[in-house]
């Protein structure tokens, strides 16, 4: 794999993300991460998936920063290559949101999309 097809598959998350994530999981007794998944199905075709987990699979690749860990599966990447994983606090509420490039439509609640 090149040097461009290396960065196309890089996921970065944001300050804001990490501390959250680093906050949730030292709550969760036995967590260790966040998995950060991609599933098919939502309103546009894709969905995100989110769940804390203790240990890592063998194919996941984990994003570091601050103390928080996110975790990604092989196949998720594919879909994920290029995104960057925020938490935004706002008048619509606290959510985890995912800055896709790689998606050409997505719902009205930031959890579904197609590529």
């Amino acid at each position: 794999m090149g040097a461009d097809a290396k960065t196309a598959m890089k996921v970065e998350m944001t300050d804001a993300a990490a501390k959250r994530i680093a906050r949730i999981v030292a709550g969760e007794p036995g967590k260790t991460a966040l998995r950060v998944s991609v599933e098919g199905g939502g309103c546009s075709g894709f969905s995100y998936k989110f769940d804390l987990v203790a240990d890592a699979n063998d194919d996941d690749v984990a994003i570091e920063k601050d103390g928080a860990t996110i975790l990604i599966d092989d196949l998720s990447l594919v879909y994920m290559g290029g995104s960057v994983i925020d938490f935004v606090d706002d008048l619509m509420g606290q959510s985890f949101q995912i800055r896709n490039p790689n998606a050409v439509a997505s719902c009205g609640c930031g959890t579904s999309f197609s590529v």
